[in-house]
């Protein structure tokens, strides 16, 4: 496309001629289908279900399966032994009752909104240094592998996450001021005495549940290609893959999911959530989240074993897999298309990869979909300032995966806040961005250096996904 500029220039007293000149600069404009955020299976909804909806390409044999495992994902589980038996079994101890209490609207977690709110929609995983005989972390011996603020009668809650917030102020090159919260993590009445003297601990807002399916489906090849574990290119840029235990399997494989990709595939995702927030057991993780010192957990009452079927954990899968995406907004927006440009300035999209094609799939709404999710899936390293220090298999304490932006502008719609990164301590997208160090250092420093406009331009396109 070429802008067109028509000009009258005066040749003499009475005579007017027109001249037609054609300036070659590029319009810009959407890139073909970047509106479908997931392919065929977009929806076009911006209100708060927008999380919610079924892939708009379902197959039929799909989709009694996808309704039933979204009854399992928002319905609370029931303390065993009861007459309904195939929601018995939550506890003895756990975070949720139910996976919508934390992804609530299948949509984002959020830190204590008040000083004396629980953590209800955030975890806190443990370890000591160490790792165990699959190569992950080290559970701690007295509180496990996570935190469990809640317990059914007649078994001790282990104790509850707190934060508190510091104010870290700064300015822009143009003078503009900004102020960061960081957190400061500890745990408070903890009910079986001190934990391990070198505990680790890692805070983790549950993350948006849309186009989890469409991401198992890129080829493992595409992102492996994207790796650079040495920096060869010296680009400042060195993605690594993270290869965690499957249960399933029996062998160590690429992650995907998870805030370290700490999960091969969704099925194992699900199960582990399961099993770690709720405390319902599957074929898959089998054994309850009953440490040592925990007698009262290790007698209490179960809902059977496995406490979910394989049938209604395949319910699940269906429904984790089909959840769909979000059209993009405003895609030939005069400033959203600028901000597109700023964004591969800055640098952002050589973590945030825009654009894969997936591959084969036994689900066929998944296969060979062009889609946009803006990521690698890949572990970098984002400096000190958002580290935990806690190793996941093999990432290190600096290292997270690089998280979808797909429906970042909509949490504030479906869930009422606007909370980013791993731990929701960014109060809004430029937060988030200023947060960044180590690989993400030079985009935030092009963020910073760059004008209020283009600033501007920038969050605008990013709030578009």
């Amino acid at each position: 496309m070429v802008r067109t500029l028509r000009l009258a220039t005066a040749i003499a007293p009475g005579l007017l001629l027109p001249a037609l000149f054609a300036c070659t600069e590029p319009e810009l404009a959407p890139e073909p289908g970047e509106e479908l955020a997931g392919g065929g299976t977009t929806v076009f909804e911006t209100g708060r279900r927008a999380f919610m909806l079924i892939a708009r390409n379902v197959d039929d044999a799909h989709e009694t399966d996808f309704y039933v495992g979204n009854s399992f994902f928002n319905k609370n589980w029931v303390i065993a032994p009861s007459s309904t038996t195939a929601r018995d079994g939550l506890g003895p101890t756990y975070n949720a009752t139910s996976c919508s209490a934390c992804h609530l609207h299948d949509g984002r977690g959020h830190p204590p909104l008040e000083d004396d709110e629980a953590m209800l929609s955030m975890l806190v995983r443990l370890s000591i240094p160490g790792a165990d005989e699959h190569g992950g972390p080290l559970p701690d011996p007295i509180y496990g592998d996570q935190l469990q603020p809640v317990a059914v009668p007649g078994v001790t809650a282990e104790g509850r996450g707190q934060v508190t917030w510091t104010e870290l102020p700064g300015h822009y090159a143009d003078g503009e001021a900004y102020s960061l919260r960081e957190p400061s993590y500890a745990l408070t009445e903890l009910a079986f005495g001190e934990p391990d003297e070198t505990l680790m601990l890692s805070p983790r807002v549950a993350p948006q549940m849309i186009g989890l399916g469409l991401l198992e489906a890129i080829e493992e090849d595409d992102l492996l290609a994207r790796a650079d574990p040495d920096d060869a290119d010296g680009d400042g840029i060195s993605g690594r893959p993270n290869y965690p235990w499957d249960p399933v399997t029996g062998v160590n494989a690429l992650g995907r999911f998870g805030w370290k990709a700490n999960q091969v595939g969704l099925n194992q995702q699900n199960s582990a959530a399961f099993a770690g927030d709720i405390g319902i057991t599957s074929s898959i993780h089998g054994v309850e989240n009953c440490p040592a010192p925990q007698a009262e957990c290790a007698a209490a009452s179960n809902g059977g074993s496995p406490e979910i079927s394989d049938d209604l954990l395949e319910s699940v899968l269906v429904y984790s897999r089909l959840l769909a995406v979000p059209a993009r907004r405003d895609v030939d927006d005069p400033q959203v298309l600028d901000g597109r440009e700023r964004f591969y300035d800055f640098g952002c999209a050589d973590c945030h990869v825009p654009r894969y094609v997936t591959g084969d799939s036994d689900y066929p709404e998944l296969a060979n979909q062009q889609i946009w999710p803006y990521t690698d899936l890949l572990l970098h390293d984002m400096g000190p300032e958002l580290a935990d220090g806690r190793p996941d298999y093999d990432a290190d304490g600096q290292e997270w995966r690089t998280p979808p932006l797909w429906g970042v502008g909509l949490f504030e719609v479906v869930n009422g806040h606007s909370l980013y990164l791993h731990d929701g301590r960014a109060r809004g997208l430029a937060e988030a961005i200023l947060w960044h160090g180590g690989e993400g250092e030079a985009a935030r420093e092009a963020f910073v250096a760059a004008s209020a406009d283009d600033r501007a331009a920038l969050l605008r396109f990013v709030e578009t996904l």
